[in-house]
């Protein structure tokens, strides 16, 4: 039957949408590695403890270029994951490394905090703040009253 009606042949729409499908995987994997790669800033969270039911202290170390705004972004959230504190921290240039701490204002005793992200000369591209509706978010930095 197969010699007889041409059966034997495989499809060429198959191995056309199998290439076309590589293709723009490949494509894919080239456009998030070069975005991944762009951000000259290096961040990463060193320490945070929990002052008291208002408030945070968070340590942040930003490795920067000299020149540009660096931009940080963090949140705090209980135990639920829902957002109790969350900051965008503008860092001024500067050559090199710096640790800084920031005392990040929350709603009520925290359980986690966390370092979104850091860009420069603009904010990170980070989910925003996830506060229940009706929640306003606390002014930041917490300051004693």
């Amino acid at each position: 039957m197969r010699e007889r009606y041409g059966m034997d042949r495989r499809p060429i729409g198959r191995w056309i949408t199998v290439a076309v499908l590589a293709v723009a995987f490949a494509g894919t994997l080239v456009f998030v590695g070069t975005n991944v790669l762009q951000n000259p800033v290096e961040f990463r969270l060193v320490a945070w403890e929990v002052q008291g039911p208002d408030h945070v202290d968070v340590q942040i170390s930003v490795d920067r270029p000299a020149e540009g705004d660096v931009t940080c972004v963090i949140r705090a959230q209980d135990r639920n994951h829902i957002d109790l504190g969350y900051a965008v921290v503008p860092i001024p240039p500067g050559e090199g490394g710096i640790l800084l701490d920031y005392p990040l204002a929350t709603l009520t005793e925290a359980y986690a905090v966390e370092l979104l992200g850091c860009a420069v000369d603009a904010e990170p591209g980070v989910s925003p703040p996830q506060f229940p509706p009706g929640v306003v978010p606390p002014a930041q930095p917490w300051t004693a009253a």
